[in-house]
């Protein structure tokens, strides 16, 4: 086994060192960071593991329309002594 770099569109974002007959990653972008040191069997795991990562960034945080019940739902500051930024609201 040899190193590899991992890209992720057209980007390098890590390398695959062999470690005891695995690959370990070792990230170079900040973007697949939570990646690092992770071991893998095989490039295409490594590979597999950059795009769903990447995806689920790309995707954003859930927000979730509707509270549950009994709790309120998040409403601007209402204290007079705080100037609003939407004057006239």
């Amino acid at each position: 086994m040899s190193k590899q770099t991992i890209e992720f569109a057209g980007e390098a974002v890590g390398a695959l060192i062999p470690d005891n007959g695995q690959l370990r990653f070792v990230a170079v972008k900040y973007s697949v960071w939570p990646l690092d040191g992770q071991v893998f069997q095989t490039p295409e795991d490594a590979r597999r593991a950059v795009a769903m990562l990447q995806t689920h960034r790309q995707r954003g945080p859930a927000i979730r329309k509707n509270p549950r019940a009994g709790q309120a739902a998040i409403r601007g500051r209402s204290d007079p002594e705080v100037p609003s930024a939407f004057p006239g609201r």
